[in-house]
């Protein structure tokens, strides 16, 4: 009985709803247009022979008739570049769709781009034709090709039991240099084999795709040599507006140990958007070399900017700013900064709280749960460490190894540490450093008030004497790796 009585209703419920609905005619009035949500399709650079993402075409029929759309059409037919989809069915063709009153339909775009000989971005472009009672209405579709260099995996090789797919780029005795005539593309590692060296120069933007990444192998050595005017720019490989902010797109740039006399170097360049920044592990044997970084930003990385096990680096005019877990993490290894910005304002979800800004430390547990020891040295100098925690400097040292750090003239948000505990000289504690804009992250000092104005070591301005722009810093630095530039 009881469900008969649902069934009742239900049918009920059907006839109302039918009844209540009326039937709408095809209005085949000339003077009616349809609606979009846009009159173009705008791509941004899409590499050549990669698909771009979809972007979706929204068309509406505002009027309170039915509409019948009597054809449309890619104008460039089966030669376009361009894919449409309607209504989940790809052509580039259709006719007679309707649009009933006051409804739209949703119609999705894609590009590829076939390659050419040009070396700067070059433009392709087609139309979307509507016609609806006889009136003709144009979308345009736009979008920026650009031809790449293609780096793909090959091979797989196993590190700590994960792997990681590479192509050699520069093998044993081998010198290969990457230049700014075309972007590099990285679909794995791009790796650089034992007793080899990559080179990147000046103006040279290397876009990786996900789970991908630059890898030093054991003995191998990676030289970055951009320019304060052209920078190296290191970020994922899709260049929509959406994904500028990013974060996590690409893995990271691994350095492994290497051999003496061989020094990684990375000069003026911008790491961004991947998920660890710079990684220097030491997985075969103790290292014969040293990281050494200047006039570099490192950017928005989900999980750390820089982050090194018993490795030695030394880094000078630098920022790394808001990464999911430390911007700075080190186990054990040889550290100096000087001018540095470590700055961790992370948005893109809730900030890990066991992590800091800059998190160090003397033991940890092995793969067997066994806790082993490292010594710790480091020196930051007329540097700024701060976030938006309410400690940004984390230590955890065991009486077990030597430990030691030293902090002059620097800035540093914390609760637990103070200028008058061993290790601090002339330091400056949880006072707001003004950045111009730390979401963005923009670093740069905004304000006469902020207290690094005039307040580094004078010996460490002589030894850096510019900023990360080029700014004097001779006589009165700032802490940190901008100078304040009134407006």
């Amino acid at each position: 009985m009881r469900n008969r009585l649902f069934l009742f209703i239900i049918a009920l419920f059907l006839l109302v709803s039918q009844s209540c609905r009326k039937n709408h005619q095809i209005n085949p009035d000339a003077n009616l247009k349809l609606d979009f949500s846009a009159d173009t399709v705008l791509f941004d650079t899409v590499f050549t022979s990669l698909g771009s993402t979809t972007h979706e075409l929204r068309i509406y029929n505002q009027y309170s008739d039915d509409l019948q759309i009597s054809s449309i059409r890619l104008v460039k037919g089966d030669d376009s570049p361009f894919r449409f989809n309607l209504d989940g069915e790809n052509a580039t063709e259709f006719y007679d769709k309707i649009i009933p009153a006051k409804d739209s339909l949703f119609s999705f775009v894609r590009v590829t781009i076939n390659p050419n000989d040009s070396n700067t971005p070059f433009v392709v472009e087609d139309e979307l034709e509507f016609v609806t009672n006889g009136n003709t209405q144009i979308i345009k579709l736009l979008a920026w090709g650009q031809n790449a260099n293609y780096i793909v995996a090959d091979k797989v090789v196993y590190i700590g039991g994960e792997p990681y797919p590479y192509h050699i780029v520069a093998d044993s005795l081998q010198t290969t240099v990457w230049t700014k005539e075309r972007p590099y593309v990285v679909y794995g590692y791009a790796l650089i084999n034992s007793y080899g060296t990559l080179k990147i120069e000046e103006g040279t933007r290397v876009y990786c795709h996900q789970n991908g990444g630059i890898l030093s192998w054991s003995d191998g050595q990676l030289i970055i040599e951009g320019t304060a005017e052209e920078p190296v720019i290191v970020q994922g490989d899709r260049l929509e507006a959406y994904y500028q902010t990013t974060p996590g797109q690409w893995q990271q740039i691994l350095m492994m140990d290497g051999r003496a006399g061989a020094d990684h170097r990375i000069s003026h360049a911008i790491i961004r958007n991947g998920t660890i920044g710079l990684n220097c592990q030491p997985t075969l044997k103790a290292t014969g070399c040293a990281l050494r970084i200047d006039n570099t930003i490192i950017e928005n990385q989900s999980g750390y900017g820089l982050f090194s096990m018993f490795y030695p680096v030394e880094a000078k005019n630098f920022v790394i700013a808001n990464c999911g877990y430390a911007n700075f993490w080190a186990l054990g290894g040889e550290y100096r900064f000087v001018h540095g910005t470590i700055a961790n304002y992370w948005n893109a979800n809730e900030h890990n709280k066991n992590e800091h800004a800059v998190s160090v430390a003397n033991c940890a547990y092995d793969a067997n749960e066994e806790i082993f020891y490292a010594p710790f040295y480091m020196e930051m100098n007329s540097c700024i460490i701060y976030g938006k925690q309410k400690d940004e400097f984390k230590t955890s040292f065991g009486p077990e190894a030597d430990s030691t750090y030293i902090f002059d003239h620097c800035l540093i948000k914390s609760e637990k540490y103070n200028g008058t505990m061993e290790g601090f000289s002339h330091c400056l504690f949880n006072l707001d450093p003004c950045f111009a804009d730390p979401m963005r992250p923009n670093c740069h000092i905004d304000s006469i008030a902020s207290p690094v104005i005039g307040t580094g070591n004078p010996l460490f301005g002589n030894e850096v004497p510019f900023d990360l722009d080029g700014v004097s810093r001779v006589g009165a630095p700032d802490m940190g790796a901008y100078q304040y530039v009134p407006r």
